[in-house]
């Protein structure tokens, strides 16, 4: 659920984690917080440490010090059985590969986030359905399968399983990499505006700057010691936060 308003959905604080392996690799972000609705855009080239981040931000990788907290409760540290069920509950996650699940319907792709949640209720399928509706889904390509979909009606059936257990937290990894301009900006204009009707405080990571424009929060993996930063102006209506 989004988080309440006396809670950031996101917080940070003495973020810390080193990796002791071939390649000694380590990241550290000052204490930052996200508040309800404030989308963030991630920058950083190939190698930079942008998946690592993820990883930690998402709770795949334990950190070496400090602590993340999701609308005011410890996400880190925590037990790793702790943390997969915050996750399901509280993160969704627009893959770059996507991962559909192929022989799969549409809309048992989209419950999925419900299944691994331990949420599955004749509400949330309702939900899940209202999502695929406002996607601009029809009632038609639900029962079919998951691989008989464009590419872009693929995107959707993505957006609404990371939104469908209204997470405070989206985080996009390089999402639309392979797609043109135009398909690109279409379809950040779309998870945007679906966040926004939820509330979800959306994490969008990309090598791409000029994606930059759709948002009016920075943090660049190249300066990392300067913090989230205000970007000069954004898309009217990116972060205009509505109501489910």
């Amino acid at each position: 659920m989004p988080a309440e308003p006396n809670f950031p959905a996101l917080e940070l604080k003495n973020f810390y984690f080193s990796y002791q392996g071939p390649t000694a690799f380590s990241l550290q972000l000052p204490d930052l917080q996200l508040d309800v609705g404030q989308h963030l855009f991630i920058r950083g080239a190939s190698g930079s440490g942008k998946t690592t981040l993820l990883n930690l931000l998402s709770g795949i990788h334990p950190l070496s010090r400090g602590e993340i907290r999701i609308q005011g409760a410890l996400f880190q540290p925590q037990t790793a059985a702790r943390r997969d069920l915050m996750r399901a509950r509280d993160i969704g996650v627009v893959f770059q590969q996507l991962n559909l699940i192929s022989y799969l319907s549409v809309l048992d792709n989209v419950l999925l986030a419900a299944e691994f949640a331990g949420n599955s209720s004749a509400a949330t399928t309702q939900r899940a359905k209202m999502l695929l509706s406002v996607l601009g889904l029809e009632a038609a390509l639900w029962p079919q399968s998951a691989v008989n979909l464009s590419v872009g009606q693929q995107q959707r059936v993505a957006i609404a399983r990371a939104l469908l257990n209204e997470p405070a937290l989206l985080i996009a990894d390089e999402p639309t990499s392979a797609l043109d301009a135009d398909n690109r900006d279409a379809f950040i204009r779309l998870m945007l505006s679906e966040a926004n009707r939820c509330g979800t405080t959306v994490l969008f990571v990309s090598h791409d700057a000029g994606l930059a424009r759709y948002f009016k929060w920075q943090l660049r993996m190249d300066a990392l010691s300067d913090g989230v930063q205000p970007l000069a102006a954004a898309v009217p209506g990116s972060e205009d936060v509505l109501c489910c």
